[in-house]
């Protein structure tokens, strides 16, 4: 470029501009803060104004971190208070303790059932012992006093200590859920269906039938 003498000129630099974005301040050592950055300062008054500053203790070890549940932190917004939280929890224990009540309930109800039940298993090859020792107390060939009438009254005592129990009255009604009808005989002396007689003793042991009773029926005529 001419400058109006006729001479050359040298066209202008511009000086390079050169920004010291270091953290620390060389000559102060201080920290500078950045451009367009709120002050420490500045930042915690503004989040304490909306924000409550909780301290939940220290952690158990250095290397550890203290962990709140959900519910802590319902609690500490405000979500949720310490009384309905204790009646929470206080439900969740009635609950828990109905079921196991009910459970323990169930299962000793069943274990009662298997235990009638092999108990049932265990006396059943014994009840045909039971009613030859029946029939021939009616025929009378125990005497009283003979060896064989000790035995029955040993064999007797036995299965009633395991629970089983004869059934089966002359004169009492007839249910048939617990009695087999074998035989009907109209009789005009009674108004509703009644044992007759006893043809075999029914068994039961506990609330299970081990066996019906089976029996002659007299109806109303």
């Amino acid at each position: 470029m001419s400058d109006q003498n006729g001479g050359s000129q040298e066209p202008e630099r511009e000086e390079p501009v050169v920004r010291d974005k270091r953290r620390i301040d060389p000559e102060t050592g201080k920290v500078r803060q950045p451009e367009g950055e709120q002050k420490p300062e500045e930042a915690g008054e503004h989040d304490l104004a909306h924000e409550e500053l909780v301290d939940v203790g220290p952690a158990e070890s250095e290397d550890e971190e203290t962990i709140l549940s959900d519910d802590d932190l319902d609690i500490l917004s405000g979500q949720t208070t310490a009384e309905q939280l204790a009646a929470e929890r206080l439900a969740d224990l009635q609950r828990v303790t109905a079921e196991y009540a009910n459970y323990r309930k169930r299962t000793e109800a069943n274990r009662e059932l298997e235990r009638e039940r092999a108990v049932g298993d265990a006396v059943k090859g014994l009840i045909p012992v039971l009613d030859d020792l029946e029939r021939a107390e009616k025929h009378g060939d125990l005497g009283e006093g003979s060896a064989f009438t000790t035995i029955a009254a040993k064999l007797r005592t036995a299965v009633e200590r395991l629970g089983l129990t004869p059934y089966g009255e002359k004169g009492e009604p007839f249910d048939p859920q617990i009695h087999e009808a074998i035989f009907q005989q109209p009789t005009p002396d009674v108004t509703a269906d009644t044992v007759a007689e006893v043809v075999e003793t029914g068994y039961r042991l506990g609330s299970t039938i081990v066996r019906v009773a089976k029996v002659v029926v007299s109806v109303p005529a």
